[in-house]
């Protein structure tokens, strides 16, 4: 969709401070300026001490489907190249770090970023674009599972191309996690006709949450339904969807 508007609404716990909530609206503002995006509408409700954790905010988006477009979860055919527009798991090792639940330090950044534009060059480029998902709870490995299960085909991706950066690899290592099921909040799955596979990817890179954007694998008839990894050492593995919860749930 074409993104109109936001609505932003705020539960404030007894005692927070005022210098944080003005922090957490300076950065909404300036995150709603660089996405072209106001936020149009809002509330507020403040609570008893201890019961909001500090501080809620639930937001929604509304804005306008070209028609034009037939993009869904349940639109990947056979042939079709898959695209991540960047590195995977900086967010949730971010978000680790923050908490104060890893026992180091990381310069891990989140990579929370509006996609908003991105996404309009990616169309401009490539029009007939089948899938776009982003890859939050349950990373890459959850979402390409779901897509595989709607659109009913195989998506197989080559370990060797899934861009990590050392220290997500690093921490994740120390963890015993795998980046592939850890959340993004920054990244976008591209999935289109390999006709337009250059372009898609040429737009991405034109875009600053692009820049690392790169080729992951392709979309096949066989195994429907199942996501399938191409490993370092040449085997293939079935990739499944997440089991458990690999991090508290934070949205």
């Amino acid at each position: 969709a074409v993104p109109m508007g936001l609505t932003a609404s705020f539960i404030l716990e007894e005692g927070l401070s005022t210098q944080t909530l003005v922090e957490i609206v300076k950065s909404m503002a300036e995150s709603a300026r660089e996405a072209g995006v106001p936020i149009v509408a809002g509330d507020t409700k403040v609570v008893e001490r201890g019961k909001a954790d500090g501080l809620f905010i639930s937001t929604a988006g509304f804005g306008t489907f070209p028609k034009k477009y037939n993009i869904g979860g349940a639109e990947a055919k056979p042939g079709d190249i898959v695209f991540i527009s960047g590195t995977l798991g900086d967010h949730g090792i971010a978000v680790l770090t923050a908490r104060g639940d890893l026992a180091f330090e990381t310069q891990v950044e989140s990579d929370v970023a509006p996609l908003n534009h991105m996404i309009q060059q990616i169309l401009a480029a490539a029009p007939h674009v089948h899938v776009l998902r982003d890859p939050t709870r349950g990373g890459l490995a959850t979402t390409l599972n779901e897509i595989a299960e709607q659109s009913q085909v195989n998506i197989t991706i080559d370990e060797k191309a899934i861009p990590v950066k050392p220290a997500v690899q690093t921490a994740c290592e120390m963890l015993g996690f795998d980046p592939l099921y850890v959340a993004n909040e920054g990244k976008l799955i591209v999935i289109v006709p390999e006709n337009e596979a250059d372009a898609a990817l040429a737009a991405m890179k034109k875009n600053t949450y692009g820049k690392d954007a790169c080729r992951i694998g392709r979309v096949n008839d066989i195994p429907a339904g199942r996501v399938l990894l191409k490993t370092q050492i040449g085997a293939t593995r079935i990739l499944d969807v997440m089991a458990g919860e690999m991090l508290p749930r934070i949205c």
